[in-house]
């Protein structure tokens, strides 16, 4: 599974490739903001699965989803965020994403929302 993180904190997206290498086969491609993270789908092709900070630096979150749906609507795109008012995981949502997760969380949540999104999307297809 060909995975793109993206957020501007080096030890975050750290985190997040931890939980990732603990599943089987999965690459990870990382990116410092939204700007990076659309390069980086540029270069490298399509992505299985998204993970995508809301704030960030020169392009947000919300915006790289935005942007990344205008083109590609079955990509799994979960947004991890401290985020966690209702209106704003609508707001996400709206925009594309398939999964929310909220900082903090443990590696075991992060994990379980990627196999929980995941299955979604592969149920959709």
């Amino acid at each position: 599974m060909k995975i793109l993180l993206v957020d501007d904190s080096r030890t975050m997206r750290n985190i997040w490739k931890k939980v990732i290498s603990s599943i089987d086969g999965s690459e990870a491609v990382e990116a410092g903001d939204g700007n990076e993270g659309l390069a980086a789908i540029e270069k490298s092709g399509p992505f299985d699965l998204m993970l995508i900070d809301w704030n960030m630096p020169n392009m947000d979150g919300l915006s790289m989803v935005k942007k990344v749906r205008e083109t590609d609507k079955s990509t799994a795109i979960i947004m991890v965020t401290t985020e966690a008012e209702k209106p704003r995981i609508i707001e996400a949502i709206k925009a594309g994403v398939n999964n929310y997760v909220v900082k903090p969380f443990t590696p075991d949540t992060l994990k379980d929302k990627i196999d929980e999104t995941m299955k979604k999307v592969g149920a959709a297809s």
